[in-house]
């Protein structure tokens, strides 16, 4: 890759970036929850993406409502199927992702956000 200012830009907020990472084990256990969460729907809307993108074009709206919910099936499915695999297991060695269409809600949201608020009052207290 040349050398260019944006690229040296980049560079420079990689490094900055990089030298002062936030574990996420520090974060406390109500705080963990709702980033893994987070992960999770943007795994699905990854997945979600890419099926579309592969699509191209379609009809109309109809089409693309049609193609998300069965891609929506399929994903559900295949983590349906991992999560069989995984039954029994301690916890400590599951693999399986959670469920993403039904059954999945974000518990102790409130002591969340008192953790973030907490963590960082710059940012969480204005809005609250």
């Amino acid at each position: 890759m040349p050398e260019t200012p944006q690229t040296c830009a980049i560079l420079v907020l990689m490094r900055l970036d990089f030298l002062s990472p936030i574990p996420f084990l520090a974060f406390p256990p109500e705080l963990r929850r709702v980033i893994y969460t987070t992960n999770s729907i943007e795994s699905l809307n990854y997945q979600l993406r890419k099926v579309t993108k592969n699509r191209g074009h379609f009809p109309n709206d109809d089409a693309v409502i049609k193609l998300l919910w069965l891609a929506i099936c399929n994903i559900e499915d295949k983590r349906a199927r991992d999560r069989a695999k995984d039954r029994g297991k301690p916890a400590a060695e599951r693999k399986a992702q959670p469920r993403l269409v039904e059954g999945q809600v974000v518990t102790n949201w409130k002591q969340a956000l008192a953790q973030l608020a907490i963590a960082y009052p710059d940012r969480i207290n204005p809005y609250l």
